[in-house]
């Protein structure tokens, strides 16, 4: 499709939509490969689409010596995301010593932390910089909505993982709509991971093996749409039958936003402040398979 052609709305509910997470499965590439990867998407006609680097503490010094070299050629401040290890404090530590080290060649301005509980929010929260945007991956259990309060009370960011390998890995469209609720009601933004990588909801094979197992998947537009529709107090039953639709000409993507169902609206002011301050992005694997999908569907 040519550039010009894609609907505004497409262009605001996709822009720097994908954190490039090369390093994990089911790709789990070699560092130098993801890094070199993500050097091309910078300069391909889709960079409007690319969101950070995902990287783990741990391998941050090895990322470095991989992509050093290609900071030099590129015109753009790469932007990473780090996953932090146990020891958060010691995270911090390297992500403030990357920053001096790669100043205006490339930013860690974001990190994502995993926490079980309510406490692990509130201690982790009172030590890390204000400057510095944070997401805990937190379990969809019983206690969501405390640890979502806890999140909106120390101004941090929510990470919900949408799937994995197996097909237990993926949340019930129950468990995901009350997720978007509780964030949307108490103003947390959130980003998600894993098992997000189609636009729309499919039967597919969970990893890249022959023998794979298949498994039902999440679709991005479906996801993202869903809030949207939930910021405007849409019914959990109808956010669910979204959620599951599987069929890309229930949407139809216009300039002036999108229509679900030739009846359910969603106007392209609404999908910029979505974007802004509610659903920020997803990681994946993959930047190539998004791109693909979304052009086999008509929407680039």
């Amino acid at each position: 499709m040519n550039d010009s052609k894609i609907t505004e709305s497409v262009r605001t509910l996709i822009a720097e939509i994908v954190d490039y997470a090369g390093l994990y499965p089911p790709a789990q590439l070699p560092m130098p490969e993801a890094v070199a990867n993500y050097a091309v998407y910078l300069r391909s006609d889709y960079k409007w689409m690319l969101g950070r680097f995902i990287v783990s503490a741990a391998r941050l010094e090895e990322f470095a010596a991989s992509a050093k070299d290609l900071f030099d050629k590129s015109t753009d401040i790469w932007k990473l995301s780090v996953l932090a290890s146990d020891d958060v404090y010691e995270t911090v530590r390297q992500v403030e010593n990357f920053n001096r080290q790669y100043a205006g060649k490339a930013i860690i301005d974001a990190l994502e932390v995993k926490a079980n509980n309510v406490s692990e929010i509130e201690n982790a929260s009172a030590h890390l910089p204000e400057n510095l945007t944070v997401y805990f991956e937190i379990p969809l259990d019983e206690n969501l909505s405390d640890l979502v309060i806890a999140l909106a009370i120390a101004k941090r960011r929510a990470k919900i993982r949408m799937g994995g390998t197996t097909p237990d890995a993926f949340p019930t469209v129950e468990k995901i709509t009350r997720f978007m609720r509780l964030c949307l009601a108490a103003n947390v933004p959130f980003k998600c991971t894993a098992g997000l990588h189609h636009p729309l909801r499919c039967l597919k094979p969970l990893t890249y093996e022959p023998d794979a197992p298949t498994g039902r998947m999440n679709g991005f537009l479906n996801v993202f749409l869903a809030a949207a529709f939930l910021q405007q107090g849409y019914t959990p039953r109808l956010i669910y039958a979204l959620l599951k639709d599987e069929r890309a000409d229930s949407f139809s993507f216009r300039d002036d936003g999108v229509l679900w169902q030739q009846e359910y609206f969603v106007h392209i002011a609404q999908l910029k402040f979505l974007r802004e301050r509610c659903v920020i992005s997803f990681g994946s694997c993959s930047f190539v398979e998004p791109i693909d999908d979304l052009k086999e569907i008509g929407l680039l």
